[in-house]
């Protein structure tokens, strides 16, 4: 993809640009009134937004992250789709499914009369990714960049068949140590503990972390929040379309085991995932369409 007729297409002057990026891979580069970001076109993954009042990040980016065709990124806010997770069938077709190693398309960009920064990407199938998932289908991305974050993903059927659908923005935050966090929203939902044989069980208190965590949150209802006394701010998540919610952290053996994590990479990363995962599938007609969508706010008391 050509940088040079990215920028004639679709720069914004003085606010939005694309460059090659590591690995020299496409990417978009925001500098607005509001916010900085960073938009990786391989897998159509938003890696950073920093509000421009914010110290800090609110998206944690592995500093050995891979950058090449065929590897997903490790940081921000991956795309899983069409499924979350293993195979659903079994096939050893890649886990969190195929779009989060595939080059997406430049829709549009557009600044707002309220000078947000708007994106939207996409995807469509091809003879390839029919080999891998036999359905047609439109995959549309809005981001918009503003005070806050603001993530869309649109999933249109458009083919004969119904397909069902299994989906997640898995998105890393930046924390600024592990045991000083709190997510607050989860309280009273069960949750499967996929560390534990997939066992049921319920969240009574805020989620803590001292152990790899791995769980599926059921019937999430409430806005999440990380409570992160360390760097000082809470990060409030609000979605739309969604029933469940993951919380990961490696913890210590596995951030030694990936290669794209330093090893204590642990202490500075939790994943609160914006779910449709486990029972809660979507089932989408020919002809229609469903939206999953998640907002990021950094709260300051």
């Amino acid at each position: 993809m050509n940088i040079e007729q990215l920028n004639t297409n679709y720069n914004i002057a003085g606010q939005l640009e694309f460059i090659a990026g590591k690995g020299g891979l496409p990417m978009i580069q925001v500098n607005s009134s509001k916010a900085k970001a960073l938009i990786s076109l391989h897998a159509g993954q938003v890696l950073s937004f920093k509000p421009a009042n914010e110290p800090e990040d609110i998206m944690f980016l592995s500093e050995k992250a891979y950058y090449q065709n065929g590897k997903a990124i490790k940081g921000g806010a991956p795309i899983c789709w069409p499924w979350f997770g293993p195979d659903p069938e079994g096939k050893g077709r890649p886990g969190h499914g195929f779009v989060r190693n595939r080059l997406w398309n430049v829709i549009t960009t557009e600044a707002t009369a309220n000078s947000d920064i708007k994106v939207i990407l996409g995807l469509v199938d091809t003879s390839e990714t029919q080999a891998t998932w036999p359905y047609s289908f439109s995959l549309v991305q809005e981001i918009l960049i503003s005070d806050t974050l603001n993530l869309s993903l649109i999933t249109r059927n458009t083919g004969n068949k119904n397909f069902s659908i299994t989906q997640a923005f898995h998105t890393y935050f930046k924390i600024g140590n592990i045991a000083q966090v709190k997510v607050l929203g989860l309280e009273g939902c069960n949750y499967i503990d996929k560390v534990e044989n997939s066992t049921q069980k319920q969240q009574m208190d805020a989620v803590t972390i001292n152990s790899e965590v791995d769980r599926i949150y059921l019937d999430v209802s409430k806005p999440l929040t990380i409570d992160d006394s360390a760097l000082n701010r809470r990060i409030q998540i609000t979605s739309q379309g969604s029933k469940t919610a993951v919380v990961w952290n490696p913890w210590e053996k596995i951030s030694r085991e990936m290669a794209d994590l330093e090893d204590t990479d642990y202490q500075r990363l939790l994943c609160v995932e914006t779910t449709n995962a486990a029972n809660n599938v979507i089932e989408v007609a020919p002809g229609s369409e469903c939206r999953l969508t998640a907002n990021y706010r950094v709260i300051r008391s």
